[in-house]
């Protein structure tokens, strides 16, 4: 099951303090009593992966069946997105890299050093777990990869089609102008090859 739950946006001052800018979480996969211990330990070892990884990394850490995606920035703007193990790391990384350029186009840089645990004013998050859930939507490269696949088993089912109409293919090719004789006596050898091994 490809599953977030979740993306936070974390400022880590020069003395290490981690302050969370903003953030959200899905966690209707967990039982209504346990979502708020697990919201807090996501956000614990969220601001603890941040804590502990360089300024201008980027790092993927394990913790039982689930993995957490962290990027510190030049800036020391930070993003950690928690994701179970099936969700793409390239994904996850592409996922938090614009979070974190969306947050710095709408948040002053100026505002990420003063600010107060979940004080800043930064609209999105939500929706973006909300949206981002299936790998696909986060990705070009995947979604891409989706329409080809889709795209070819359209071709195939076409092709296939176009063989189970036998008689009127045949019919075509013997009326058709565009085919030469050798063309349209080609087309019989094969069907009749066709024919022999279709009958094993």
């Amino acid at each position: 099951m490809v599953k977030l739950f979740y993306l936070g946006v974390f400022y880590k001052h020069t003395n290490n303090q981690i302050v969370t800018l903003k953030d959200s979480c899905d966690l209707s996969s967990f039982g209504f009593f346990q979502r708020n211990s697990v919201n807090e330990f996501m956000k614990f070892t969220s601001k603890m992966v941040v804590e502990r990884s360089d300024v201008a990394s980027r790092v993927s850490v394990k913790e039982q069946e689930y993995m957490c995606h962290v990027y510190i920035r030049g800036d020391r703007l930070s993003a950690c997105l928690i994701s179970d193990h099936e969700y793409p790391h390239r994904v996850a990384h592409t996922l938090i890299t614009k979070v974190l350029d969306d947050f710095a186009e709408q948040i002053q840089p100026s505002d990420w050093a003063t600010a107060t645990d979940n004080s800043v004013a930064f609209m999105g998050l939500d929706k973006t777990i909300s949206r981002y859930q299936d790998p696909k939507q986060a990705d070009a490269m995947s979604k891409l990869q989706a329409d080809i696949d889709e795209t070819k088993i359209i071709l195939h089912s076409t092709i296939t089609a176009l063989l189970t109409r036998g008689e009127k293919l045949d019919d075509l090719v013997a009326k058709s102008e565009d085919l030469s004789a050798q063309s349209k006596v080609f087309y019989k050898t094969a069907r009749k090859t066709n024919q022999c091994c279709h009958l094993l």
